[in-house]
């Protein structure tokens, strides 16, 4: 049986998907771009370290919604619009996650929606 998670401290969905479904003791999350929730822009066109700070805020809004934390985090998967970014990505990921660290994947992509500049989903355990 799954359970849909949901928090208005995070986007909305802005297409026919949950922000996260729980199923069993795995919780999928959907990704997560750098919009402010309260008013459903990006907190910066330009700075992708802006968008990113926004991707973990919207992901710990998700988590704490579900009861979990970073730490429940097993596998992460990085969506970027310019593999250039890595290294910024990179830098303010390591601030969310401690060793044991997730399993992760980083791509680049041609375009991300709304022509964001980094997406990032997350799968837990509890």
């Amino acid at each position: 049986m799954k359970e849909i998670i949901n928090t208005s401290n995070a986007p909305a969905a802005i297409g026919p998907y949950s922000q996260g479904v729980k199923a069993g003791n795995m919780y999928f999350f959907s990704g997560q771009l750098g919009i402010d929730p309260k008013t459903g822009n990006f907190v910066s066109d330009t700075c992708v370290e802006a968008q990113c700070e926004q991707v973990f805020a919207n992901i710990k809004a998700l988590l704490t919604e579900a009861g979990l934390d970073f730490g429940d985090v097993i596998k992460a998967t990085v969506f970027l619009a310019d593999m250039g970014d890595f290294a910024k990505v990179n830098e303010i990921y390591g601030k969310y996650f401690t060793a044991p660290f997730p399993a992760r994947s980083a791509v680049a992509v041609k375009t991300l929606p709304k022509n964001g500049l980094v997406e990032i989903e997350v799968i837990a355990c509890k």
